[in-house]
Order: C-alpha cells, then sequence, then structure tokens
C-alpha cells in the first residue's frame, strides 16, 4: 500500500508505531480496529471470574458506569459506551487488551479512561499520580473474562 499524500502517508506511520511505553508487539491491519497488544502483561494467565468481578465492581473497573453487558443482577448499567455483550466475538484478546489499557490509541476522542496508561494523564489526583488504574494482573483478568461474551 503507497501513501498518495502527505496526510495519508502520516496516518500510516502512526498506525505502525505504538509508544514504547506499551513495550509490547503491536500489529496493525491497516486501520485502527485492528490495533493490538498480542504479549499479556504477565505470565500468569488472566482469570475470567476474578475478570467478572473488576468488570461489575463499582469501586475498581467502574465499567457499568458506562458500559452494559449480559450481567441481568447488575442494575444501572451505562448506556454511553457500546454494550460488553459480544465482545468476544467483536475483538480477540490483543485487540481487548489494547482498548483496556489505553483506548485513545485507537480513537483519540475516546472518554474512556486508559486503565494501564500512568504517564501524559491530567487532572490525576496526587495520591495517584504514577499509578495505573487496574495491574497489569487486572488487565489480563478483564481481557479474559471479556473474550467469554461471544
Amino acid at each position: 500500500m503507497t501513501a498518495r499524500t502527505p496526510g495519508a502517508a502520516l496516518l500510516l506511520l502512526a498506525l505502525c508505531i505504538m509508544p514504547a511505553w506499551l513495550g509490547a508487539q503491536t500489529t496493525t491491519a491497516g486501520d485502527a480496529a485492528n490495533l493490538s497488544i498480542s504479549k499479556p502483561l504477565t505470565s500468569v494467565p488472566g482469570n475470567a471470574d476474578r475478570g467478572r468481578a473488576i468488570v461489575v465492581n463499582r469501586q475498581v473497573g467502574l465499567c457499568l458506569l458506562c458500559h452494559s453487558g449480559p450481567l441481568p443482577e447488575e442494575h444501572f448499567q451505562g448506556d454511553l459506551a457500546p454494550s460488553l455483550a459480544g465482545a468476544g466475538t467483536r475483538w480477540n484478546e490483543s485487540q481487548l487488551r489494547l482498548r483496556i489499557m489505553d483506548t485513545r490509541q485507537i480513537n483519540p476522542e475516546s472518554i474512556m479512561p486508559a486503565y494501564y496508561k500512568t504517564d501524559g494523564l491530567t487532572r490525576v489526583s496526587q495520591n495517584l499520580q504514577g499509578q495505573p488504574l487496574l495491574n497489569a494482573q487486572q488487565i489480563e483478568d478483564v481481557v479474559a473474562f471479556l473474550v467469554t461474551l461471544k
């Protein structure tokens, strides 16, 4: 594929280069929907049960403030973001990992917080600066849960 305009060349370059802080392999298939982080963040596989607990916890993951999902026992689910139902069909583990870590790599206008990014953020409480919202194992656990939502 060749870029025909300077803007297209910059877009292609941006899609091929991910920030060094990710520290993991990335792959692109030419469009932002296919960006991913293929290398797990931990050597311990994610646990879907722990991931589910994070997703429904309104003090830890906060996912249901914006998302809804196939969790009928959970009341007051959000409608600001796409439903989590079918997430495991729409995206693979690598794609979900990037979306949770820092979805702004895919959509710079997203209102979803970067759960693993610690630098370049604004309006972060001093006692939380330098700390991700979720640690590496929690990210892997959430990914393990979301891929079960077929």
